[in-house]
């Protein structure tokens, strides 16, 4: 069965990156660069381009979901790192942009560190069958301070907010809406036989307000920064967000863990954050966008 999950999830990244890369597009062709508002996201549901973005994304949420039920969370994340190569490739092939030197090695950094960091939690997580009550209501309580605090700053600073930050607020949320469809998982295949009944109501409010702002900071970067950066912030924190949950909140940590184990798994994250800062900044995208903009502020001053 983990075979067929590690097939589901190399095929959902797949879908993944290529729905992102025509969603991006069509929300960067259609915005010109600019914020994106409520009314451009509803216009952009008249887009085809965008429409099949986002069915191929579908296809992707819907393989990696079946990953997550099917198999540990320790296995499937790491498969997720794939998506940003992909998006890398078909962006540029796409865009005729050319990749210099350190978006090639931003991008393997995201890879390797993100990669190496979720394979190191493999030898260091237990994979519990149950989550208690009291561990879900914390996961809940947790991840409702992360959306009061990224929906304040969207509703008071929505102008002044980098790609940078949209990715890093989808990354969290989209963590915890993996760390929740795992918990939602186990509620479903409850031996009890009782299913949906099993999942309490603040659960699915979360798992619901988690995806919903969580795929607007999404759309919303995708207007300010090229895809493969937006990809590059979900396969990178959101394995940190979900391992380090599962962690720390849920008691996944096995007994007895190496110090160099530690070191090592945060060396390997360090790297991976390294690695997406170094996108957002060296990307020849962004780098475009910034010369623009002096440009038109050249321009205004004189």
């Amino acid at each position: 069965m983990v075979w067929i999950a590690v097939a589901a999830a190399l095929l959902g990244a797949f879908f993944l990156a290529v729905g992102t890369q025509r969603q991006a597009s069509a929300v960067q062709a259609s915005t010109g660069g600019l914020q994106l508002s409520p009314n451009g996201l509803l216009r952009m549901a008249r887009n085809p381009r965008w429409v099949l973005g986002l069915t191929l994304q579908g296809i992707g949420m819907a393989l990696n979901v079946f990953a997550l039920l099917t198999a540990p969370l320790t296995v499937v994340q790491p498969i997720g790192a794939i998506a940003l190569v992909i998006t890398t490739i078909v962006n540029s092939k796409d865009q005729g942009i050319r990749l210099n030197r350190m978006t090639v090695v931003a991008v393997s950094a995201c890879v390797a560190g993100s990669a190496a960091f979720v394979l190191l939690a493999v030898t260091v997580t237990a994979h519990t069958q149950t989550v208690a009550a009291e561990d879900e209501l914390a996961v809940v309580l947790l991840l409702a301070v992360v959306v009061a605090v990224f929906l304040t700053l969207e509703l008071l600073f929505r102008h002044r907010l980098s790609a940078f930050a949209y990715i890093l607020g989808a990354g969290m949320l989209f963590g915890f809406v993996a760390v929740l469809v795992r918990i939602i998982g186990l509620h479903l295949f409850n031996t009890n036989g009782q299913f949906i009944a099993n999942v309490p109501i603040y659960t699915m409010v979360a798992i619901v307000a988690a995806a919903g702002l969580g795929s607007w900071f999404v759309q919303s970067a995708y207007s300010s920064g090229p895809p493969d950066l937006v990809i590059a912030g979900l396969t990178v924190i959101d394995p940190l967000v979900g391992i380090g949950i599962g962690i720390f909140i849920l008691g996944e940590l096995q007994p007895n863990v190496q110090p160099a184990a530690a070191i090592a798994m945060i060396g390997a994250g360090l790297v991976a954050i390294v690695g997406v800062i170094a996108l957002s900044r060296h990307h020849p995208d962004v780098l475009q966008k910034q010369e623009e903009a002096r440009r038109r502020a050249q321009a205004a001053g004189k």
